[in-house]
Protein backbone atom coordinates (compact mmCIF):
# COMPACT_ATOMS: atom_id res chain seq x y z
CA UNK A 1 0.00 0.00 0.00
CA UNK A 2 1.57 3.36 -1.01
CA UNK A 3 2.41 5.63 1.86
CA UNK A 4 0.97 9.10 2.08
CA UNK A 5 3.35 12.06 2.01
CA UNK A 6 3.86 13.54 5.46
CA UNK A 7 1.43 16.26 6.45
CA UNK A 8 3.07 19.39 7.75
CA UNK A 9 1.38 20.51 10.99
CA UNK A 10 0.39 24.14 11.12
CA UNK A 11 0.08 24.34 7.36
CA UNK A 12 -3.31 25.41 6.11
CA UNK A 13 -2.42 24.47 2.58
CA UNK A 14 -3.29 21.06 1.15
CA UNK A 15 -0.41 18.63 0.68
CA UNK A 16 1.13 18.75 -2.81
CA UNK A 17 0.12 16.08 -5.29
CA UNK A 18 2.56 13.16 -5.71
CA UNK A 19 3.54 14.30 -9.22
CA UNK A 20 4.34 17.79 -7.88
CA UNK A 21 6.43 16.25 -5.10
CA UNK A 22 8.31 14.24 -7.72
CA UNK A 23 8.91 17.40 -9.77
CA UNK A 24 10.18 19.16 -6.64
CA UNK A 25 12.59 16.29 -5.93
CA UNK A 26 13.85 16.32 -9.53
CA UNK A 27 14.31 20.10 -9.43
CA UNK A 28 16.17 19.94 -6.11
CA UNK A 29 18.50 17.26 -7.47
CA UNK A 30 19.16 19.15 -10.72
CA UNK A 31 19.83 22.46 -8.98
CA UNK A 32 21.96 20.74 -6.32
CA UNK A 33 24.06 19.07 -9.01
CA UNK A 34 24.56 22.37 -10.82
CA UNK A 35 25.55 24.17 -7.61
CA UNK A 36 28.04 21.40 -6.73
CA UNK A 37 29.56 21.55 -10.22
CA UNK A 38 29.96 25.32 -9.90
CA UNK A 39 31.53 25.07 -6.45
CA UNK A 40 34.22 22.71 -7.76
CA UNK A 41 36.03 25.67 -9.32
CA UNK A 42 35.43 28.16 -6.50
CA UNK A 43 38.37 29.82 -4.79
CA UNK A 44 36.34 30.98 -1.81
CA UNK A 45 34.93 28.48 0.67
CA UNK A 46 31.10 28.60 0.69
CA UNK A 47 30.89 30.16 4.18
CA UNK A 48 33.30 32.96 3.22
CA UNK A 49 31.51 33.59 -0.08
CA UNK A 50 28.20 33.82 1.79
CA UNK A 51 29.59 36.39 4.25
CA UNK A 52 31.10 38.45 1.43
CA UNK A 53 27.79 38.18 -0.43
CA UNK A 54 25.96 39.74 2.53
CA UNK A 55 28.51 42.51 3.00
CA UNK A 56 28.66 43.39 -0.70
CA UNK A 57 24.92 43.09 -1.36
CA UNK A 58 23.90 45.13 1.66
CA UNK A 59 26.76 47.64 1.21
CA UNK A 60 27.23 47.89 4.94
CA UNK A 61 29.23 46.57 7.86
CA UNK A 62 28.01 44.02 10.40
CA UNK A 63 29.22 42.81 13.77
CA UNK A 64 30.26 39.17 14.07
CA UNK A 65 27.10 38.53 16.11
CA UNK A 66 24.91 40.05 13.38
CA UNK A 67 26.65 37.98 10.70
CA UNK A 68 26.21 34.83 12.79
CA UNK A 69 22.50 35.59 13.13
CA UNK A 70 22.05 36.30 9.44
CA UNK A 71 23.89 33.11 8.47
CA UNK A 72 22.27 31.08 11.29
CA UNK A 73 25.59 29.81 12.65
CA UNK A 74 27.15 29.93 16.10
CA UNK A 75 28.99 33.11 17.06
CA UNK A 76 32.19 31.11 17.57
CA UNK A 77 31.99 29.69 14.03
CA UNK A 78 31.44 33.12 12.52
CA UNK A 79 34.28 34.60 14.57
CA UNK A 80 36.60 31.92 13.15
CA UNK A 81 35.38 32.60 9.59
CA UNK A 82 35.85 36.36 10.00
CA UNK A 83 39.34 35.84 11.46
CA UNK A 84 40.36 33.75 8.43
CA UNK A 85 38.85 36.31 6.06
CA UNK A 86 40.61 39.16 7.85
CA UNK A 87 43.92 37.30 7.61
CA UNK A 88 43.33 36.77 3.87
CA UNK A 89 42.51 40.47 3.39
CA UNK A 90 38.93 39.78 2.29
CA UNK A 91 37.38 41.79 5.13
CA UNK A 92 38.55 44.47 7.52
CA UNK A 93 37.41 45.08 11.05
CA UNK A 94 36.97 48.49 12.61
CA UNK A 95 35.74 49.60 16.03
CA UNK A 96 31.98 49.98 16.42
CA UNK A 97 31.17 53.72 16.64
CA UNK A 98 28.92 53.42 19.72
CA UNK A 99 30.08 50.20 21.43
CA UNK A 100 33.80 49.92 22.00
CA UNK A 101 33.50 46.21 22.80
CA UNK A 102 32.37 45.38 19.25
CA UNK A 103 34.04 45.37 15.86
CA UNK A 104 32.34 46.04 12.55
CA UNK A 105 33.23 43.76 9.64
CA UNK A 106 33.30 45.19 6.11
CA UNK A 107 34.34 43.77 2.74
CA UNK A 108 37.65 45.07 1.44
CA UNK A 109 38.29 45.84 -2.22
CA UNK A 110 40.14 42.51 -2.35
CA UNK A 111 37.13 40.69 -0.90
CA UNK A 112 34.68 42.42 -3.23
CA UNK A 113 36.88 41.57 -6.23
CA UNK A 114 37.25 37.93 -5.11
CA UNK A 115 33.47 37.56 -4.80
CA UNK A 116 32.70 39.26 -8.12
CA UNK A 117 35.41 37.23 -9.89
CA UNK A 118 33.97 34.00 -8.50
CA UNK A 119 30.48 34.99 -9.64
CA UNK A 120 31.82 35.87 -13.10
CA UNK A 121 33.56 32.47 -13.37
CA UNK A 122 30.32 30.71 -12.40
CA UNK A 123 28.31 32.70 -14.94
CA UNK A 124 30.93 31.96 -17.63
CA UNK A 125 30.77 28.24 -16.80
CA UNK A 126 26.97 28.24 -17.05
CA UNK A 127 26.95 30.30 -20.28
CA UNK A 128 29.50 27.98 -21.89
CA UNK A 129 27.45 24.93 -20.92
CA UNK A 130 24.23 26.53 -22.21
CA UNK A 131 25.79 27.28 -25.60
CA UNK A 132 27.49 23.88 -25.87
CA UNK A 133 24.67 21.64 -24.64
CA UNK A 134 21.38 23.34 -25.45
CA UNK A 135 19.77 24.06 -28.79
CA UNK A 136 18.56 27.62 -29.46
CA UNK A 137 15.00 26.43 -28.75
CA UNK A 138 16.08 24.90 -25.44
CA UNK A 139 17.89 28.13 -24.56
CA UNK A 140 14.63 30.02 -25.12
CA UNK A 141 12.79 27.53 -22.87
CA UNK A 142 15.47 28.01 -20.22
CA UNK A 143 14.97 31.80 -20.32
CA UNK A 144 11.30 31.26 -19.50
CA UNK A 145 12.20 28.77 -16.78
CA UNK A 146 14.38 31.32 -15.00
CA UNK A 147 11.34 33.57 -14.56
CA UNK A 148 9.38 30.63 -13.14
CA UNK A 149 12.19 29.77 -10.72
CA UNK A 150 12.23 33.38 -9.50
CA UNK A 151 8.53 33.04 -8.66
CA UNK A 152 9.27 30.04 -6.39
CA UNK A 153 11.35 32.09 -3.95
Amino acid sequence: MPSEPPHHPGSHLPDPRPDTLELAADLRAALGGLVRALRDSDDLPPNQAAVLGLLVRDERSYTVAELAGLRRVRHQSMARTVALMTEAGLVAQQPHPTDGRKQLVAATDTGRTALLDQRARREHHIATAIEARLTPEEQDRLRGTVALLDRLR
